[in-house]
């Protein structure tokens, strides 16, 4: 019978392949595979995602009405009519002493799909993320601005994000707030106190949630998408009034990242923007997810971050944001780096591949030679003696 992690293989059922159209089963062989997600599929046996990889259970497909059926099992009165209405659906489902399950049900083909998030309650280190753990406790440390969390979607926002916020709950005495859609680490009350809002459960929207969130007296607030413009300003708005706000953000670079928070506001609005920025700015992570080579990992994340240095403050309120890649390229003793350096860093770990690394940066040419000991101009500035 084949094993999780064997690529090439199906994942073992536990029993006959009926046993697999009871949802409580399937949830429960999350937990012994360890997978981060469930897809559930007509035309399809069930599918987890195991360490970052696709497994395909050894199991017969699904039929519409059963996936049907499984749906409408786990689902209130009211959202079944909001389900046969149209509307996607994101809910939240428990198994007592199991685990705690995000559900998306959406239709494809006319046909239910569910897609199946595993809520965590353990919460890893920057050192089990293989983060870089110098620039990421500086960031846990501040105690008022703005830090965005940026990548596409499953780049490990979320859990870099968890990882922040529960070195604050571990260290200091505070009021936590987060605002997540969903809700994917439960946090547990340490030095700090935290209260988690979900979005379609807990309140409408992020809107709604930031309308009332500083009345709540909040130390620290994670916003778990700045989805447009009103969002952003709220939060650039509760970071002016001195508080310390996480965010995330759909863009790839630092440079990237400033010029889509410019884009939200009209042309008029910019310059006032950048001095906000300037201001009250504190750093920008980005991140993508690498397929790993070590035994026992599956995937780690490389980063490129950017601390706001004054004279980041400078370049950002001069609108001179292509000169930031070499401040990042050359900022290691402030904390910086760019995803060259990050990759340079998994490699010499053992972590990834040079194959790996190459594939995944922005500069193959310049990283070619970083890796061969090769370094010109801001490169220098970043080399560990």
């Amino acid at each position: 019978m084949s094993t999780p992690t064997e690529p090439s293989r199906r994942l073992a059922s536990g029993g006959e392949p009926g046993t697999l159209r009871d949802i409580d089963k399937l949830l429960r062989l999350m937990t012994k595979y360890e997978a981060s997600d469930l897809h559930l599929k007509v035309g399809n046996p069930p599918i987890m995602r195991v360490k970052g990889k696709i497994r395909f259970f050894d199991a017969a497909d699904f039929e519409g009405d059963t996936l049907e059926k499984m749906l409408q099992d786990i689902l209130t009165p009211g959202q079944r009519a909001t389900f046969a209405a149209g509307t996607d659906l994101d809910f939240a489902y428990s198994i007592p002493k199991v685990g705690r399950y995000r559900v998306n049900a959406f239709r494809q083909r006319g046909s239910v799909s569910m897609a199946i998030r595993r809520v965590s309650t353990e919460i890893p280190s920057f050192e089990e993320l293989h983060l870089k753990v110098s620039a990421m406790n500086r960031l846990a440390s501040l105690r008022q601005g703005l830090v965005i969390v940026t990548g596409v979607t499953g780049s490990g926002k979320s859990t870099t994000l968890a990882a922040l916020i529960e070195v604050i709950n571990s260290t200091r005495r505070c009021h936590i707030i987060t605002i997540e859609d969903p809700i994917e680490y439960l946090y547990r009350d340490k030095k700090a106190f935290i209260n988690q809002r979900e979005v379609g459960i807990d309140v409408p929207s992020f809107h709604d949630a930031l309308k009332s969130v500083v009345r709540q007296d909040p130390d620290v607030i994670l916003i778990g998408e700045m989805r447009d413009r009103e969002t952003f300003e709220t939060a650039l708005t509760a970071a002016e009034t001195g508080h310390l706000v996480f965010g995330t953000l759909h863009s790839s670079t630092v440079s990237q990242t400033i010029g889509r928070l410019i884009d939200m506001f009209p042309s008029d609005r910019e310059r006032a923007l950048r001095q906000a920025l300037a201001f009250n700015l504190r750093g920008i992570v980005c991140q993508k997810i690498l397929p790993s080579m070590k035994e026992g990992v599956g995937v780690v994340p490389v980063q490129e971050i950017l601390i706001c240095t004054p004279t980041v403050q400078k370049l950002i309120a001069e609108a001179n944001d292509k000169q930031l890649e070499s401040i990042v390229r050359g900022g290691r003793e402030d904390g910086m780096q760019d995803f060259n350096r990050g990759l340079m860093d998994l490699v010499a770990g053992g972590l990834i591949t040079e194959k790996v690394a190459l594939e995944a940066s922005h500069n193959a040419e310049q990283l070619t030679m970083n890796l061969k000991g090769i370094f010109l101009g801001d490169d220098r500035k970043g080399i560990v003696k």
